[in-house]
């Protein structure tokens, strides 16, 4: 993205670590929510106030108690300090603690109207707590004050999209990529929208366009073949979505869901081999979700391992029992950056 794109953005560009997180399980499209990459540093658009340069370094450098303790130090001093409550309001939520942060982020807003992207980093928060209404309200704001800030329309997009708003959520990324041509991410996520909408063939095209985009730029990014070959596997074409996800899982080998759909797809195709290799490298990445054990037991029950597969199952049952259920939701890892 263009540079003045990363001044403006820095202040919520942190909150993408995180940003719905949530929706890294099955949508109701059977997609998965592309988790976008890791944050960046602190918002150039610093206070006005020379007294918080230090804790703006202090938090660009990663050190937050420090931070904290030279902003309530500046608080004490100037408790009507807008700017204070509000760098304070972005340190909590860069310590992910989205309530504290919110509480400073309303103290500030008694003395001072928060600015565009005091109002992004407020909606991030809210997507943190899973209220994505009140994120919805604020991304729109910030794009109603910000029409031109790219990264404020492919996150409302992400957010519609996890309320189930389809067409919203297209529309939305229609508009990133007005103002950010070639952005790889608003592409793919336009084909999670079309696919979530049920335009397959549109979100087909969005999938080959993002695809072919990273294959002439050097970027490689797993996430738009993951998500094109679910969704090829969904609709009852496994042949096609293999190299799709071998290639997702080349690129993204660190990724228990990469390796779990590729399993899933040898074992449509009837190789278990594969498919039992497959989800045993995505339970070792991550051992705690009961359906990967529940998957597994079942590639055990067609494979003739009736011990193997009667164990996977009291696995699953056990993690069921003691986890939350989120204990069922694969994750789906951001490549490094």
């Amino acid at each position: 993205m263009r540079s003045r794109t990363r001044q403006w953005s820095s202040a919520i560009a942190a909150a993408a670590v995180l940003i719905l997180s949530a929706a890294q399980g099955q949508q109701p499209n059977g997609t998965v929510q592309a988790a976008p990459g890791p944050d960046t540093q602190i918002p150039s658009s610093q206070p006005g106030e020379s007294g918080l340069a230090e804790p703006v370094a202090l938090i660009e450098a990663r050190r937050y108690p420090e931070a904290a303790q030279k902003i309530n130090a500046y608080l004490q001093s100037n408790p009507g300090s807008a700017a204070a409550h509000f760098l304070m309001g972005y340190l909590l939520y860069r310590q992910d603690k989205p309530r504290e942060s919110l509480a400073e982020y309303t103290s500030g807003a008694r003395f001072q109207n928060p600015g565009v992207n005091d109002l992004a980093a407020v909606a991030m928060d809210y997507v943190l707590l899973h209220d994505y209404s009140d994120a919805d309200k604020w991304l729109t704001e910030a794009t109603t004050r910000s029409a031109d800030n790219e990264l404020y329309w492919y996150y409302l997009g992400r957010v519609k999209y996890v309320e189930n708003h389809f067409d919203e959520a297209i529309e939305m990324y229609h508009k990133c990529l007005a103002l950010s041509p070639h952005d790889l991410r608003a592409e793919y996520n336009l084909g999670l929208a079309y696919a979530g909408a049920g335009r397959m063939e549109e979100a087909r095209t969005a999938y080959q366009t993002a695809i072919a985009w990273q294959q002439s730029s050097g970027v490689q990014d797993p996430q738009p073949y993951l998500d094109f070959g679910m969704m090829l596997v969904q609709h009852g074409k496994p042949a096609e979505a293999l190299a799709l996800l071998q290639k997702a899982v080349a690129l993204g080998p660190q990724n228990p869901r990469a390796h779990e759909q590729l399993a899933q797809t040898w074992k449509q195709l009837h190789n278990l081999p594969n498919a039992d290799a497959e989800m045993q490298a995505a339970i070792r990445l991550a051992p705690e979700i009961s359906t990967l054990h529940f998957e597994m037991g079942r590639i055990f029950q067609l494979e003739g391992l009736t011990a193997k597969a009667k164990d996977e199952f009291a696995r699953c049952s056990a993690l069921n029992a003691t986890h939350s259920t989120d204990s069922a939701q694969t994750p789906n890892l951001p490549p490094p950056d």
